[in-house]
């Protein structure tokens, strides 16, 4: 084979590759192979130089490739596959858009490595990228703050039309949809939302902003609702039981709350709205009254430890399923008697310091102020008989109600609405309770886990809004990774965990999940990772943009050789982690 150049009139010379070879006449004849035309000089002289027996570089064969830069791209590839294949893509908006590329930047790049929008700006540009989502999502040479801004406002325009999306796909009419409330603190002052309020992240001093999450009976995010800090949890419910009628066009609703959430009060509302049922628990004073009027006989639990009763006079139209803790019977017993303790000694202090030769204790209400402050965190004051005088305490321990509360350890009531639970049986009802802790898993991954949503330090009101709503797509995107990546993380397998004689018994794992806690391996071997560790390993695999040593040569890519754990986590998302996977 050799190398010919051949003339083509005005246009350059055709560059073919040909063979010589001697036909059946003798002559030696000779066929093109191939055209060479478009290829750079300097590789078809390279080739000629092979052809001849030579060699195309006078370096080692690793001097003659250069390694431009090397990115983790693993994560971005499972992150972004999963996007794609949840259909998030046409979900934000159908026609592929620079905003649409931004906005999806935002919510993964929450999952993957959470932090501040100046921090995303250098990871997305390709000058300062700290990973390959930026060009996997097509995006320019240079992303700014502003350009994140915007699409943070782009995406708020877009929320109703997504969560109605959303919707459609997880909710169904008279299937439970679990709700409940939470709070981060804020930096600063001057939003609108941010309230002084009850801090569910114990940050006294600082102002809040609180946030409804709305999520299918199995626990996926599907809507969420900022709210002042100031908000109650109970004045949120009929801005929600609104959305889910009148934006999500749901006839039938079965709404799930905890018991602060779906108080008495609200409850009697809820009963003046058609199509709402509601599962619930009764607080403390209701089931005081329930075991005051007799309904509740402790008998009722020699053999079981839930049974279903009825109260039209005080709960009319309601299902009052009562469960009977052992275990958690136990627990407060055990920790009323150490706070009793603790609280019998402050009391001690008090009065023996009211009583000392030196500098004694004077003023009654001096007194119960340092009462107050020194014993009343323990919450046991209630179960004292107390005496305050100008120049003592006097007190003693009020056994009659210490054994009315005694009384009711362990005992907790679910309540339901009649019509529209009928279809359930009472461990139905207990269970579906119980599924509430979906929805706390999904707000200690958003706040603490995974995505880090506190503190924050927007000021406009919008932003805060855009913040809150990108991190529960955030969460979305994650819940989805974790169920199906559930055999390579420490992930109960099996639904609702081992089998249990009722759903008042304590939750445990599966033998398997145990198994598999214990030895840190899968089935198979592997090493057994939480989310966030398994982020770090898939971040591993990279991508190696290489460039041959020659003059004007094209770059181009490899990727790093997938590890076990990666192969097993990309066959369990059922794709590969090419490149650009996800330039849609």
């Amino acid at each position: 084979m050799y190398i010919e150049s051949v003339p083509n009139r005005n246009s350059p010379p055709a560059v073919l590759l040909r063979e010589s070879y001697r036909g059946e006449d003798g002559k030696v004849k000779k066929r093109t192979v191939a055209n060479l035309s478009r290829l750079k000089p300097e590789v078809i002289e390279g080739l000629r130089v092979l052809l001849k027996g030579g060699s195309a570089a006078d370096k080692p064969l690793e001097e003659q490739f250069k390694v431009d830069r090397t990115l983790p791209h693993g994560h971005v590839a499972a992150a972004l596959g999963m996007f794609g294949q949840l259909g998030m893509f046409p979900l934000l908006e159908r026609k592929r858009s620079e905003e649409r590329s931004l906005a999806a930047a935002l919510i993964v790049s929450r999952l993957l490595d959470p932090g501040s929008k100046l921090a995303l700006s250098r990871q997305l540009s390709r000058g300062t990228a700290t990973s390959t989502l930026g060009e996997e999502l097509g995006l320019e040479e240079k992303v700014d703050e502003k350009d994140l801004y915007r699409a943070m406002a782009w995406l708020l325009e877009r929320q109703d039309k997504i969560e109605r999306r959303l919707a459609k796909k997880h909710l169904s009419d008279s299937a439970p949809i679990l709700y409940d409330l939470s709070s981060t603190y804020y930096e600063g002052s001057t939003c609108v939302l941010a309230q002084r309020g009850y801090s569910r992240d114990g940050k006294k001093g600082t102002r809040q902003i609180n946030f409804g999450l709305l999520c299918s009976s199995e626990g996926c995010p599907v809507a969420v609702e900022v709210f002042a800090g100031n908000t109650a949890d109970p004045a949120t419910v009929q801005n929600q039981v609104d959305k889910l009628r009148d934006r999500f066009g749901m006839e039938q609703i079965l709404l799930v709350g905890d018991r602060g959430m779906l108080t008495s009060a609200r409850i009697e509302a809820l009963k003046e709205c058609d199509g709402i049922a509601w599962i619930s628990a009764l607080q403390n004073a209701g089931v005081r009254q329930l075991a005051r009027s007799g309904a509740v006989q402790m008998e009722l639990f020699d053999r079981r430890d839930l049974v279903e009763i009825r109260c039209e006079k005080d709960f009319p139209g309601e299902r009052l399923v009562v469960c009977m803790n052992p275990a958690l019977r136990e627990e407060r017993a055990r920790k009323r008697t150490e706070l009793l303790e603790v609280t019998g000694q402050k009391l001690q202090e008090i009065s023996d310091a009211c009583t000392r030769a030196r500098n004694p204790y004077r003023g009654k209400d001096r007194i119960a102020r340092r009462v107050e402050r020194a014993a009343g965190k323990y919450k046991m004051l209630k179960h004292f008989k107390l005496s305050f005088t100008e120049t003592g305490l006097d007190f003693e321990r009020d056994e009659s109600s210490i054994a009315e509360e005694s009384a009711l350890d362990g005992l907790y009531v679910v309540r339901a609405k009649e019509q529209g639970t009928g279809h359930m049986d009472e461990a139905q009802l207990v269970r579906t309770y119980k599924s509430l802790s979906g929805v706390e898993s999904a707000f200690r991954s958003i706040k603490t886990e995974t995505l880090h949503v506190r503190p924050v330090f927007h000021r406009q009101e919008d932003m805060v809004r855009a913040h809150i709503f990108i991190c529960m797509l955030a969460y979305h995107l994650q819940w989805h990774l974790t169920t199906t990546l559930q055999p390579v993380l420490f992930e109960d397998e099996v639904p609702g965990g081992a089998p249990r004689s009722s759903p008042v018994a304590k939750a445990r794992r599966s033998e398997a999940a145990e198994a598999k806690a214990a030895d840190k391996q899968t089935q198979d071997g592997l090493c057994v990772h939480g989310f966030k560790t398994l982020l770090r390993e898939l971040s591993t695999l990279c991508r190696i943009t290489i460039r041959p040593d020659i003059k004007n040569a094209d770059a181009f890519f490899k990727l790093t050789e997938p590890t076990q754990i990666q192969k097993k986590a990309f066959d369990l998302l059922g794709f590969k982690p090419q490149i650009a996977l996800c330039s849609q």
